[in-house]
């Protein structure tokens, strides 16, 4: 027995499909999978088949048309093809988390592409599929051309190429979004945006905290979170979360060691931070507070609003730090500030409304 795959536009009326397996199972053909993918001149129905050593193409193709099969296209197959299309997509999609250079890579392993090249943005080829060609957007800009001798590209292909395309941006963007800092005395910390596999990571800072680095944090009591309000501040619907995350000795796991939340509000974002006890005062906290402040600028927030009681000092000096104008508003022991996302005032210089707060 040989290993095929055909693939053949069928009628999508009911019954049409039975016949076409029909035809093939008259000529001892086991179908092992099958595909079918949805287009306006009917459904795609990819196969993956076993037929008698005696059949050769024209033979195959011949029972596809008997069987009211049209656009026929019929090659050998290995026996990877025996994986079914949502593992080797997952395999791919972990391929380009590890290495997301590798995109050119997975779109021709997908597709069984003959060439894969990438484009500038310049060029301004549509976006698309035209038979055996097709031109896929690059988030990071350009975009890629895929072109191969038969069978003619899906739309079911196009979206797949298109998800896979948008997930190396993605990896690339986060990998280029984490950075290691080296902070005053020496320690270096590695800070990326957050997603909800820090669940874990962040629960455990929370129960590392003392009650008072806690209370400071949520102002309303010093428990810890509810995992799925956890969750809710690691992938917000606006703004941002970062974790800072050290590794121990010999290799050891890493840990969270700090948590910073930029949670959008209208033309405004709400900024909080959590630092574990041994590692305040180090200043890893007002690194994090600048980056989330450079983050609200390019997304064009208007100004940075902060909760906090009068009587945590420390985290109104890492404010003051940002060396931004403000103001400070008090109701009875907590103070909201609010920081004007401007130019920043020169070195050394801070407002009276910030200063007296502190």
């Amino acid at each position: 027995m040989t290993l095929w795959r055909i693939r053949a536009t069928v009628d999508d009326r009911p019954g049409y499909l039975s016949v076409l397996t029909a035809s093939l199972a008259l000529r001892g053909v086991n179908i092992l999978t099958v595909q079918v993918q949805p287009t306006e001149q009917g459904a795609v129905d990819d196969f993956l088949v076993d037929a008698p050593d005696t059949l050769d193409e024209a033979e195959l193709m011949a029972a596809v048309e008997r069987g009211r099969g049209r656009d026929c296209w019929v090659a050998r197959s290995e026996a990877r093809g025996l994986v079914d299309q949502p593992t080797r997509v997952l395999g791919l999609a972990n391929r380009l988390v590890r290495d997301p250079d590798a995109t050119g890579e997975a779109l021709r392993a997908l597709l069984g592409a003959d060439s894969v090249s990438w484009r500038p943005a310049s060029t301004g080829v549509e976006r698309g599929i035209t038979g055996t060609s097709m031109s896929l957007a690059d988030p990071a800009g350009g975009s890629f051309a895929l072109r191969r001798a038969a069978p003619a590209f899906t739309p079911a292909e196009y979206a797949r190429a298109q998800a896979l395309v948008e997930l190396a941006a993605t990896v690339a963007r986060r990998a280029a979004e984490q950075v290691t800092l080296v902070l005053p005395d020496g320690a270096e910390v590695t800070v990326r945006p957050a997603c909800v596999d820090d669940l874990s990571g962040v629960l455990e800072l929370h129960e590392a905290c003392s009650p008072r680095s806690r209370h400071r944090r949520y102002l309303g009591g010093a428990a810890v979170p509810q995992p799925a309000r956890l969750r809710r501040l690691l992938e917000p619907g606006r703004g941002l979360a970062l974790v800072a995350t050290t590794t121990g000795a010999d290799g050891a796991p890493e840990s969270v060691v700090a948590l910073a939340n930029l949670l959008g509000e209208g033309d405004e974002a709400e900024v909080a931070l959590l630092v574990r006890d041994d590692w305040q005062r180090r200043g890893l906290g007002s690194a994090l507070l600048r980056r989330l402040a450079r983050h609200a600028d390019a997304a064009g927030y208007a100004a940075l609003v902060l909760h906090v009681q009068a009587e945590n000092t420390p985290m109104l000096r890492t404010l003051r730090r940002l060396d931004r104008p403000g103001s400070a508003e008090r109701d009875g022991a907590l103070l909201t500030l609010t920081v004007p996302l401007a130019a920043p005032v020169p070195v050394g210089k801070t407002t009276t409304a910030l200063s007296s707060g502190a």
